[in-house]
């Protein structure tokens, strides 16, 4: 199926490279043409449901077969999406509600008593369900938050900043009163702004990401969150199984969910990419653009980016155009400061594709007060040649990016990467056992996780992982100890073990034990 679509930018006059894309719509196309798909000789050249810019050639059939099981799994979440929304509805405002008075005893005496306290969605007393498996809210008390910048890179590392990383990046999941509190009341940092960023493919603000500073004056540190995978959101999981990606010149193949996210695109007009991520371009050029309210945040930002060459609304609106205009100011506020990205699960894939969209937009100035980019358990963003691209200017001449593994984590192992296919990890990889012990590696062990051989040593580990949770507090102090939801979780991983060593308990739980365990050699 091809779709000729226009050059990304021209140069000179003259056109650049043709664009080149692939979509997999998962609920277009009969079952019957799936299975044709898969089963025929190198595949049919036409389907349904798949879109590209290309005429498509034969197909592998390893690469088949990771299509097809993306476009089931996709169909199997899109047809519980709404009863898993529902349930987690539900299950958080339960979870609220024992919270909020004390458990379960608690509640049945204010029941006795009719004096029982109503959770409020929104307010920050109102947890998440990933706050609830994880409660811990101080940060690493093994080390000092001064000197924050000092360590990347230079072979010690900086256990307190990378800490600090993924506390961050779990508290992303809050609302924006309860990030406010925390940072304000609890680290004693400066708060700067909380943002619901416009997916225009989801027609949602469904993008998460909030800003901090170490101080309000002088601040030597700016960082910035993005929320990741909800457990309960069918459209963030859809996008981890998701294989559509679009051409970037200068880039490469970037996954195409990750780059809707940011707010770069709407693959149902897929001219939106070019429009968003060219270079020097004007992209007001009379498209329809979604409503100024569309972007959410707890104060406006009232900055112009008229060198964006972007609508003001549209630098409101978005995740991407959004932060980096904040991020501008602050940074021409405080002169000293560096900033780092970080996020876990999906939050971890924006982390790193913000950046690499700075590069591209050649935001020479910003990058150099790129301090690091810290992602916990996240998914393949694109392919080898975005991974070249990448560590030539964020590890040359010292590592600044950091991608921290869990054990047998599932999403690290998303999109599918085999010899045929595209999706490819790069940068340092901090791979850490369910021993917390920590090993220095290019990619992770079992890196596509469906491996037969792993499956009775992965069923096995998710034993042990159960019984070491009912013991962490007491081998390693309370605040090790895991609530009953969490143990919970660790019960399901006996069924899906790579679920359940997604838990960001066991992301905290490696940087803060990991290093007592294993000197690091590069962090």
């Amino acid at each position: 199926m091809a779709t000729a679509i226009p050059p990304l930018y021209e140069s000179d006059g003259e056109p650049s490279k043709k664009c080149r894309y692939l979509i997999v719509w998962p609920h277009k196309g009969r079952t019957i043409d799936v299975l044709h798909f898969l089963l025929s000789p190198d595949g049919p050249r036409e389907t349904s449901f798949l879109e590209s810019s290309d005429e498509l050639g034969p197909i592998p059939g390893d690469h088949r077969w990771v299509i097809v099981v993306s476009i089931i799994v996709r169909r199997i979440i899109a047809i519980f999406g709404k009863p898993t929304e529902w349930t987690g509805f539900l299950i958080e405002y339960l979870l609220n509600l024992l919270a909020e008075n004390g458990d379960l005893l608690g509640l049945v005496y204010n029941i006795l008593r009719g004096k029982v306290v109503m959770p409020h969605r929104n307010s920050e007393t109102f947890i998440s369900a990933i706050g609830h498996l994880d409660g811990r809210i101080d940060l690493y008390k093994g080390g000092s938050l001064s000197g924050l910048t000092g360590g990347i890179g230079d072979g010690t590392g900086n256990r307190a900043l990378m800490d600090l990383c993924m506390m961050t990046s779990k508290l992303a999941y809050e609302n924006a009163l309860v990030v406010r509190n925390i940072v304000v009341h609890h680290w004693k940092m400066h708060f700067v702004e909380f943002y619901n960023g416009w997916n225009d493919f989801e027609k949602d603000y469904s993008t998460q990401v909030f800003i901090l500073c170490d101080k309000p004056k002088d601040a030597s540190l700016v960082l910035i969150s993005f929320r990741g995978t909800e457990p309960f959101d069918a459209d963030d999981w859809s996008t981890d199984f998701d294989y559509s990606w679009f051409e970037i010149p200068e880039l490469g193949k970037v996954h195409m969910g990750f780059l809707e996210a940011l707010g770069l695109g709407n693959r149902a007009e897929v001219t939106t990419f070019q429009e968003l991520l060219q270079i020097g371009e004007d992209t007001s050029n009379g498209r329809k653009q979604p409503p100024q309210s569309a972007m959410a945040s707890d104060s406006q930002s009232d900055s112009k980016d008229d060198e964006d060459g972007v609508l003001p609304e549209m630098a409101k609106m978005t995740a991407y155009y959004a932060v980096r205009s904040r991020l501008r100011i602050l940074l021409n506020e405080h002169k000293n400061a560096k900033f780092i990205v970080t996020g876990h699960s999906l939050g971890g894939a924006l982390a790193i594709l913000f950046p690499a969209v700075l590069l591209l937009h050649k935001e020479k100035e910003m990058m150099k007060r790129l301090l690091g980019v810290y992602t916990f358990g996240q998914p393949r963003v694109g392919d080898r040649q975005l991974g070249s691209f990448m560590e030539a200017h964020l590890n040359v001449p010292v590592p600044r990016y950091y991608r921290l593994v869990y054990s047998n984590d599932l999403v690290p192992r998303l999109p599918y990467d085999d010899k045929t296919f595209l999706y490819k990890h790069f940068g340092l990889c901090l791979y850490y056992n369910s021993c917390y012990v920590e090993q220095n590696v290019d990619e992770e062990p079992n890196r596509n996780y469906f491996g037969l051989r792993y499956v009775i040593p992965d069923h096995l580990n998710a034993v042990w992982e159960l019984i070491r949770s009912m013991t962490m507090g007491y081998t390693h102090g309370p605040e090790y100890k895991e609530g009953w939801f969490s143990i919970f979780l660790r019960t399901v991983g006996l069924a899906i073990p790579g679920l359940s060593a997604h838990s960001p308990t066991d992301y905290v739980n490696s940087v803060r034990l990991g290093r007592q365990r294993v000197q690091m050699s590069s962090i």
